[in-house]
C-alpha cells in the first residue's frame, strides 16, 4: 500500500489501516486538503465577522460550514491517527477568540440563540440554549490549535488533534450549527415565523395565536430576512 493518500470524494474513503500511514508520511494530498479546508473556513468566518457585508454572511456560513463537515467526515472515516510523540508538543498560547466573538454575537444577534439537543441517544433529550456566535468563536479555536501545528511541520500532531476535537468536540458543535442555520434559511425561504422570534413579546397577553404569529412574522423580515439578505419567497 501506498504511503500516499489521496481522497478527492466521499467514496474514495481513506483505505483500512492508512491512517497510520497518513502520520508516519508526513505532508500527503490527505493532509494538504484537510489544512486547506480548514484554514479556508477560518478565514471565512472572520471576514464574515467584520460584518462588512451582513447581506451574505448566513449564506456564507451556510456553505463554509457544510464544508468544514465534509472535512470532519473525512477525519473521522479514517483509523485513528497517531502522532509522532506521546506528549503533545508545545504550540504556544491559545488565540484569542472574544474579538471574533463579540462581532459574531452583534452581527448575527437576532438569531444567534438556538436550541439544540446535546446527545439524542440521552432518554430523555434534553434541548439546550446554545449562541451561534459562541460555537464558531470556539470551533475556530480548536482548528487554529492544529493549524499552528501543521504550519511548523508537524503534520501528524496536526491531523490526530483535528481528528480528536472532532470527534470529541467541534463535530457535534458544527453540525447544531449547520441545522440552525438551515433551519433559518428555510424559515425565511418557506415564510413560515420563528418560535424565538416571540422573545421579548408579551407571551401572557390575550392576542390570538394568529395575530402572534403574524407579529413574529413581521419581525423575522424586518431584522433577519433583509439585513442578512435573505428574501422571503
Amino acid at each position: 500500500m501506498s504511503d500516499t493518500v489521496n481522497t478527492t470524494t466521499a467514496a474514495e474513503a481513506v483505505p483500512p489501516g492508512s491512517a497510520r500511514k497518513i502520520a508516519e508520511a508526513g505532508p500527503t494530498d490527505f493532509a494538504v486538503q484537510i489544512s486547506d479546508q480548514i484554514e479556508s473556513f477560518i478565514v471565512a468566518v472572520r471576514e464574515v465577522a467584520k460584518g462588512d457585508e451582513p447581506g451574505s454572511a448566513i449564506s456564507m456560513l451556510l456553505l463554509e460550514v457544510s464544508q468544514l463537515l465534509l472535512a470532519g467526515g473525512r477525519l473521522g472515516a479514517v483509523e485513528d491517527v497517531l502522532p509522532d510523540e506521546r506528549y503533545e508538543p508545545d504550540a504556544g498560547p491559545e488565540p484569542d477568540a472574544d474579538q471574533l466573538r463579540e462581532r459574531l454575537a452583534v452581527l448575527l444577534e437576532p438569531i444567534d440563540v438556538y436550541s439544540e439537543v446535546f446527545d439524542p441517544y440521552a432518554s430523555p433529550p434534553t434541548p439546550v440554549a446554545c449562541r451561534i456566535s459562541d460555537d464558531l468563536a470556539d470551533v475556530v479555536t480548536d482548528l487554529t490549535h492544529g493549524l499552528v501545528h501543521y504550519k511548523a511541520g508537524r503534520t501528524a500532531e496536526a491531523l490526530w488533534w483535528w481528528q480528536f476535537s472532532y470527534l470529541s468536540n467541534w463535530g457535534a458543535t458544527v453540525s447544531a450549527v449547520l441545522r440552525a442555520l438551515q433551519s433559518l434559511v428555510a424559515h425565511v425561504r418557506l415564510d413560515t415565523p420563528l418560535d424565538a422570534m416571540a422573545d421579548g413579546m408579551d407571551t401572557d397577553s390575550a392576542a390570538a395565536d394568529e395575530n402572534m404569529e403574524k407579529e413574529a412574522g413581521a419581525v423575522m423580515a424586518a431584522e433577519i430576512a433583509e439585513p442578512l439578505g435573505l428574501k422571503p419567497r
